[in-house]
């Protein structure tokens, strides 16, 4: 046998009268709070099994979260907004008209609008929702997972909703507006018919697949319908406000750098296919009404000078058959010299009025008669006018005959050249129009990427595991508050000024052999007998010590073993402590006297018949109860047929006879009593007892329950010695305490 190094385990050392202090502790000590990060610790370690599982099903409902959440995609597309549009460089006098500086942000929300997104919705039908009706929360997603060409079999026999492979398409579905919004069903039949039907269940409309069908204000037509019969679908028809209104909240555009000119449209959804066919329509519409716009001044001009040629045309018929008509009557009339000069500077004069006129009602068209340009119009013109009175002085001091053919002669001039210059600029403004390319061009069509944008699988394992922990933490949290128990020997003693003979480590060795003999899978072991090396038993050594002390003044040997309730060990330190007696040479007998619940003698494997409570009805005399056991020194006397009165029976004088008998045949007399605070047996035992020891679980008891307990014995007559102090956790122990918790024993080794 070799002598080993000492042991460390988690027993406080020996206060004064038998209780545990830590050393250099002080009464100022225990009434500090102080924060330790080894109770934390401790108290993770204490509830890992919660933690495991907590945050184990927050990971599991995270995996749930994303199997059931529909992949959303995203697709973008780049479009380039120029400066300035550039119209065709031989129309050089038409330019001012065309070009017109444009803002990108304005651009912005022109593809934000109504009147591009609305053009969008009107051509795609995207108000028209017509989707599988699938089995509710998991369905969508077994669905989705489904790779089969022809419609999926239904799961548990639930043929009404769609599994997988179901399709349809609707070429037309119109409602009225008080249907707008309201969800309807269509119910696939055999051979492409189908039904289709309100909320309640109440047949709407009848129809096949390819052909239209009519009643009651809702038209509709199945282009394309493949799904079992009895699948139905789900069919809504937005308002196209509300349509317009979901693709802006899927829809986003910004300018990529400042500046640039370079605007990025991107869009989320479900379907790949519909997100690139939306981008591009949006792509489109939105060029489309970029040209329209930048050739909207050239129309609008056109307009007006296509109105004014009819009326300019008239005139100069009119003005060729004045002159003519004159010429006749008249004869030949040559204009002399100084006539033509005076004719040329009044037809120029006259063009120019004309002209100038012209431009001013176009630019009335968008500006008000104090514009300045209108008004810089207006002088000039003014002048003009000046010049034309001028002239007409001059002429009205020719021959009549030159007077008259001159006016005629100036008015076919002028009306020719109004004409034929109206007839050049309508032709340069049809050129412009159909050569107007717009502002705005895209450079990359849609494209939507592969993998989803959404659910981000990786993200939400990360915070589900972050919550469950958190929750968890919580939990423990929540229950530290609630659960007000003693997990420190040390304040029993301050509270109830009782000392702590012994304080018993947790044993799993102990927890096995409990669990097995439970299930019925072995025989019961005393932990004592077959690991005599565990740390618990080596403490109940420590126990057999402190004994003698708590027999000093008593003239009885024998010992009360109880409990504030149940479930605490009172019957595991009763025979094992009997045990480690029994070793140490001392004839020690272990009394069963719960007549309630008693169950020594299984842990024995003895009977329960013959014991106690034959005894005290006087069946039988104690040499005939007293069984041995495999350990030498150390027998056990059981409970003995269960009475309906037990309180009654241990108050009879038999019983107290009983114990004295016992006290003269062994040198220590353990009696296992019922909890003290369940029944009032345990005040009764104690009386004809030397001693009294209760039993106190770790994490167990609030001090109010010990504190209880000791009362009510103490009303009975029967003062407590001191206390055992069960189960305790000796790595929580360490966590808390540091090296204030240890205390050395000595083991042997072969």
């Amino acid at each position: 046998m070799d002598l080993t190094k000492p042991k460390q385990i988690s027993d406080l050392p020996m206060g004064v009268g038998g209780g545990m202090m830590p050393p250099g502790s002080s009464a100022a000590d225990d009434d500090e709070e102080v924060f330790h990060l080894g109770e934390v610790i401790a108290t993770l370690l204490e509830y890992k099994w919660l933690i495991i599982c907590v945050t184990a099903l927050a990971l599991a409902a995270g995996i749930l979260v994303t199997f059931i959440t529909t992949p959303i995609y995203k697709g973008d597309a780049l479009l380039q907004v120029e400066e300035k549009s550039k119209g065709l460089s031989a129309l050089t006098e038409l330019q001012p008209l065309l070009d017109d500086a444009t803002s990108v942000s304005a651009e912005l929300e022109i593809l934000q609008s109504r009147m591009i997104l609305g053009r969008v919705v009107d051509r795609l039908q995207l108000n028209i929702v017509a989707e599988p009706h699938y089995f509710p929360v998991v369905g969508e997603s077994i669905a989705r997972r489904y790779g089969g060409v022809q419609p999926a079999a239904p799961l548990f026999d639930l043929a009404r909703y769609a599994w997988g492979g179901e399709q349809i398409h609707l070429a037309r579905f119109d409602v009225p507006s008080a249907l707008e919004g309201v969800r309807m069903t269509l119910v696939a039949g055999d051979g492409g018919a189908w039904a289709l039907t309100d909320e309640a269940d109440h047949q709407l409309l009848a129809g096949t697949v390819g052909q239209p069908a009519a009643h009651d204000g809702i038209e509709v037509f199945v282009s394309q319908l493949n799904a079992r019969p009895g699948t139905e679908f789900v069919l809504v028809r937005n308002s196209r406000d509300a349509a317009i209104n979901a693709l802006r909240a899927a829809f986003s555009v910004r300018e990529r750098a400042k500046n640039s000119g370079v605007i990025e449209v991107t869009l989320t959804g479900e379907k790949r296919t519909l997100i690139a066919s939306t981008l591009n329509e949006v792509l489109n519409a939105y060029v489309r009404q970029n040209v329209e716009y930048r050739s909207a001044e050239a129309q609008s001009t056109l307009q007006f000078l296509e109105g004014q040629l009819p009326e300019l045309k008239s005139q100069l018929d009119a003005a060729e058959a004045a002159y003519n008509n004159y010429r006749q009557n008249r004869g030949s009339v040559d204009l002399t010299m100084e006539t033509q000069g005076v004719l040329s500077a009044m037809v120029s004069v006259e063009n120019d009025i004309v002209t100038l006129q012209q431009k001013r009602d176009e630019l009335r068209q968008r500006f008000t008669a104090e514009h300045p340009q209108v008004v810089a119009i207006d002088s000039q013109i003014s002048r003009l006018r000046g010049r034309r009175g001028t002239l007409e002085k001059d002429v009205a001091r020719l021959p009549d005959t030159q007077q008259t053919a001159l006016r005629l002669k100036r008015d076919v001039e002028v009306s020719t050249t109004l004409y034929i210059g109206l007839l050049n600029s309508a032709q340069q403004l049809r050129v412009a129009r159909a050569g107007t390319v717009g502002d705005a061009r895209v450079i990359d069509n849609a494209a939507v990427g592969a993998l989803p944008v959404a659910p981000q699988k990786g993200r939400i394992f990360v915070v589900s595991v972050a919550l469950g922990l958190l929750a968890s933490l919580a939990f423990i949290w929540l229950l530290k508050v609630l659960r007000v128990v003693v997990e420190d020997p040390d304040k029993i003693e301050k509270h109830l000024g009782l000392p702590v003979y012994a304080t018993v480590p947790h044993s799993k060795t102990e927890a096995t052999l409990a669990r097995k003999f439970k299930r019925g899978k072995a025989d019961s072991e005393l932990l004592a007998v077959h690991h005599p090396d565990d740390e618990a038993v080596e403490s109940l050594r420590s126990l057999r010590t402190t004994i003698h002390f708590a027999l000093l003044d008593s003239s009885k040997g024998s010992i009360l073993i109880t409990g504030s309730g149940q479930g605490v060990g009172k019957s595991f330190v009763s025979k094992n402590l009997g045990v480690v007696l029994a070793q140490a040479g001392k004839r020690v007998v272990v009394v069963d006297a719960d007549l309630r619940k008693g169950h020594i003698h299984k842990e024995f494997n003895m009977p329960r018949e013959g014991g106690v409570s034959d005894y005290v009805s006087g069946q039988v005399q104690i040499s005939e109860l007293l069984r041995t056991t495999d350990q030498a020194n150390l027998c056990v006397l059981t409970t003995g047929q269960l009475p309906p009165n037990p309180s009654e029976l241990l108050m009879h004088r038999r019983f107290e006879v009983l114990l004295r008998e016992l006290e003269s045949l062994f040198d220590v007399v353990i009696v296992d009593a019922p909890p003290v605070l369940a029944v009032s047996d345990a005040a009764i035992v104690g009386r004809h007892t030397g001693a009294t020891l209760m039993v106190a679980r770790a994490g167990r008891h609030p001090i109010r329950e010990l504190e209880q307990a000791v009362k009510r014995l103490a009303q009975a007559g029967v003062q407590v010695k001191g206390f055992v102090f069960n189960d305790l956790d000796t790595k929580r122990q360490r966590y808390r305490y540091g090296y204030e918790g240890y205390v050395y024993r000595y083991t042997y080794k072969n």
